[in-house]
């Protein structure tokens, strides 16, 4: 019986470690971050029905971790009244209004370094990275 209380104490903590934060598209943080990713463009997606997640994929859905420098297209789906996306770091800083909602595209230039994206209203709940290389 003891055995049984262990495992679903166990059970219980890991869905709770798995369920917090806010962000999908999590960049590696001061680890390896992973093959050097040479997507087409870019794709940025935030308050689905008003949820508090924020990410920043490639056109197949996989989160960027490690971007190759350069120029890409960055299609921002702006979904709710209260978030944003805003994209920072080395030369950009790019974002779309809080009140508003719809699809922007920008021309983005990344030169190598730590780039962030998050929520301006949620930025401790709602806040990612990525590196360029």
């Amino acid at each position: 019986m003891r055995a049984g209380r262990v495992t679903l104490v166990l059970a219980v903590a890991g869905l709770v470690a798995a369920g917090c934060g806010g962000s999908s598209g999590k960049a590696a943080g001061g680890g390896n971050p992973g093959p050097v990713q040479h997507p087409a463009s870019l794709v940025g997606d935030v308050g689905h029905n008003d949820e508090f997640l924020i990410s920043l994929k490639d056109p197949s859905g996989a989160p960027i971790r490690n971007l190759a420098a350069g120029t890409y297209q960055v299609k921002v789906d702006d979904e709710s009244g209260i978030h944003n996306f805003h994209l920072t770091g080395s030369g950009v800083n790019k974002l779309t209004s809080v009140s508003g909602t719809g699809s922007q595209t920008w021309t983005v230039n990344f030169s190598p370094g730590t780039y962030t994206f998050l929520c301006d209203t949620h930025p401790t709940q709602m806040k990612s990275k990525f590196t360029v290389s």
